[in-house]
């Protein structure tokens, strides 16, 4: 039976929103939220175009078949016995029980679990780098010990060193009120200003697995580094050397001081991490003193606003006054990469897969026929209204060429997707097509080529959702973690929210967001052809109270699943089920991970895994055989608490401050994770 959908009407402010604390929208993304949304294009925002109707059989058939049959069939017949394909019980990988929806301050997980935090903020990672103590925090401290706000994780397995790996992990954005005593919003000392900066961007901090149960312990040594606010990278593709990036302190439009806003990412097989830069435009000030009226533009679509400033490091740093540097804020915004074998490296910011608020980096590698060894990236841009990318490189892999392979991601053609459907507007059985529209391709020499009419190349890299915009591209939800499944290689879009659809004149509901006001989120499948311009799609889950008629779990019965909230992060188990975290439960619930089967008549069963404590977001999840590493973001943020009045005191318990860390859970006794 399919469900149609009511229209919902406006209410108040809070109507169609997360339960995410609005101190951590200030200091995250600028109050977005409370922001008018950025794209106000004109182009249509679902492609209503007539197709052959489409069954599930054939969405699930697909489009890349001859791409990955062979590694998925092998990988399932890797799975087990006949309990992963019947509904006698649980599929391997999701035999735990579920954990309770709860708002206790504590990391709760599945009956039979232990844990152990791996880093904290403020753990030196740095040799010679203190000890952390929260009231004589320093800059040249912070800028030795593991940042604030963890959000992206990576395990890199060390060459040579067996049972030792690089953790990678980014530091999204620093909230001042909850690190500080006595903090005044938008009124920071020069040293707060300049703490806050060194607990942005990347730590790379070598770990040991235990011998006895799945605990990570941190090295501190050589291989270790933090990338920070002030770190030199270097920028490639068509933005680099033009005058769209060029400034005062780098007239060659090749170097740029740090990153920030670090939210999603991914590891690449050839052992390097991609750190996706997000909010960055909430840490630019004197938006409305910029009188170029097409630089005005510009930094309107990708929403610069003078009162989304809360970290003020304009008055400390020139380059982020955009009265004075209007430039600088073009030098934001893009795909990082770092190489953890080399920490004297210089990172790099990949222009050629565009500049936008990017959530995320997956990596996808064609495994056969003509397109063996192409490796395809897909994005989200994390704003409402806003578009998914896809990246696919002209340089093949090479195996054992890391020097080689450490250009793939300057040499491609970048796409955005737009999504279609013939079928009414409803939760249960929606499914349709899709066409990935050229924006650019760099060549092998560095020439680019503009697919965008009234774009040179090096625009679209500078302002990519202006030439989406102007492609057509489907306005979304949210666009958040997008990753392909290793097993089968369909793609997984969390759209984790969006509080505007459908009011005030916005665009309304369509096949692929099918919510107005969209409290909740949903997940996208969608069937790739990776290296072409088509695809299938259909939803798995449209989140919410399973209670609700508004909510699907992919043909599951509804009341035998753990209701889920928001998606922000996906990742997947060795067995091929799908992990989903969660930002902003708005279901009276702290955030949590959960894990969700993705075929067989089990389709759409949802179990929670974990909860972190209260005020916190669950980030990074990593799931393999051994463990679980979950990243957990801002615990204790609550809009009446500070770091004068704790909301959390977690993970050291007492009266002590809250503090982002990096958790593994294993299984008690040993043995794989959900079996």
């Amino acid at each position: 039976m399919r469900i149609p959908l009511q229209l919902f009407t406006a209410g108040g402010d809070d109507v169609g929103r997360s339960a995410r604390s609005r101190v951590t929208c200030k200091y995250k993304c600028g109050e977005a939220c409370w922001h008018e949304p950025g794209n106000t294009s004109d182009n249509t925002y679902f492609r209503d175009v007539a197709r052959t109707a489409l069954s599930r059989r054939t969405v699930l058939r697909g489009a890349v078949g001859a791409v990955v049959a062979a590694g998925a069939t092998s990988f399932l017949t890797a799975c087990g016995d006949d309990t992963t394909t019947t509904a006698s019980g649980p599929y391997d990988g999701m035999r735990f029980d579920s954990v309770k929806p709860n708002t206790d301050d504590a990391l709760i997980t599945a009956k039979g679990y232990d844990q152990k935090v791996v880093v904290r903020w403020g753990d030196p990672v740095l040799p010679g780098a203190p000890e952390f103590d929260f009231d004589n925090q320093t800059p040249e401290a912070q800028a030795g010990q593991f940042g604030f706000n963890n959000d992206f994780a990576g395990l890199i397995p060390i060459a040579g060193v067996p049972g030792h790996s690089y953790l990678v992990v980014n530091q999204e954005y620093t909230t001042e009120q909850f690190m500080f005593r006595g903090y005044k919003e938008k009124e920071p000392t020069e040293k707060q200003a300049r703490i806050a900066m060194a607990a942005h961007g990347i730590t790379v901090l070598e770990v040991k697995d235990s011998a006895k149960d799945g605990s990570l312990t941190p090295v501190v040594g050589p291989r270790n580094r933090r990338i920070t606010a002030s770190t030199p990278f270097r920028i490639t593709g068509p933005a680099a050397r033009t005058d769209l990036v060029k400034t005062t302190a780098d007239p060659t439009g090749t170097t740029v001081l740090g990153t920030i806003a670090n939210c999603s990412g991914g590891i690449t097989p050839w052992g390097t991490m991609l750190s996706a830069e997000e909010n960055f435009n909430n840490y630019f000030s004197n938006t409305s003193k910029v009188t170029d009226k097409a630089a005005a533009a510009h930094l309107k679509r990708y929403g610069f606003e003078d009162d989304s400033d809360y970290h003020q490091w304009g008055q400390f740093e020139p380059r982020f006054d955009l009265a004075k540097e209007p430039n600088e804020a073009n030098r934001f915004g893009y795909v990082v990469e770092v190489d953890p074998d080399d920490p004297q490296s210089t990172p790099v910011k990949h222009s050629a897969l565009g500049r936008l608020k990017h959530e995320a980096a997956t990596v996808w590698v064609v495994n056969d026929g003509p397109a063996a060894g192409t490796v395809v990236v897909y994005s989200g841009d994390d704003e409402r209204f806003e578009y998914i990318y896809k990246f696919v490189s002209s340089r093949k892999i090479k195996e054992g060429d890391k020097r080689h392979n450490m250009g793939i991601l300057s040499e491609g053609t970048l796409y955005v997707a737009s999504f279609s459907s013939d079928r009414p507007v409803t939760v249960e059985d929606a499914a349709g097509t899709g066409k990935w529209h050229k924006l650019m391709t760099v060549n092998a020499d560095g020439s680019a080529t503009s697919y965008v009419q009234g774009m040179t190349a090096a625009e679209v890299a500078v302002y990519t959702r202006e030439a989406a915009d102007k492609v057509g591209a489907t306005k979304m939800d949210r666009p958040e973690d997008i990753e392909p499944n290793p097993a089968t290689g369909k793609v997984y879009a969390a759209l984790t929210n969006n509080s505007k659809r459908g009011v005030d004149g916005k665009p309304g509901r369509d096949a692929t967001n099918p919510r107005n006001e969209n409290k909740n989120g949903q997940i996208l499948e969608i069937t790739d052809d990776h290296v072409g311009e088509s695809l299938t799609w259909d939803l798995l889950l449209v989140c919410g109270d399973p209670a609700e008629a508004d909510t699907y779990y992919g043909g599951f019965d509804k009341t035998k699943v753990s209701a889920i909230s928001c998606p922000d992060n996906v990742a997947f188990d060795p067995h091929g089920n799908l992990w989903i975290s969660t930002d902003g439960n708005a279901l009276d619930s702290n955030d949590g991970l959960f894990a969700v089967a993705l075929d067989g008549d089990r389709r759409g069963e949802t179990k929670q895994f974990l909860t972190v404590p209260r005020g916190g977001e669950t980030c990074g999840p990593i799931i393999d055989d051994k463990r679980v590493i979950v990243c957990v973001q801002h615990p204790g943020e609550d809009d009446d608490h500070s770091a004068d009045k704790p909301f959390s005191h977690w993970p050291d318990g007492g009266s002590s401050q809250p503090r982002p860390s990096v958790v593994a859970v294993w299984r008690r006794g040993g043995g794989s994770i959900g079996m």
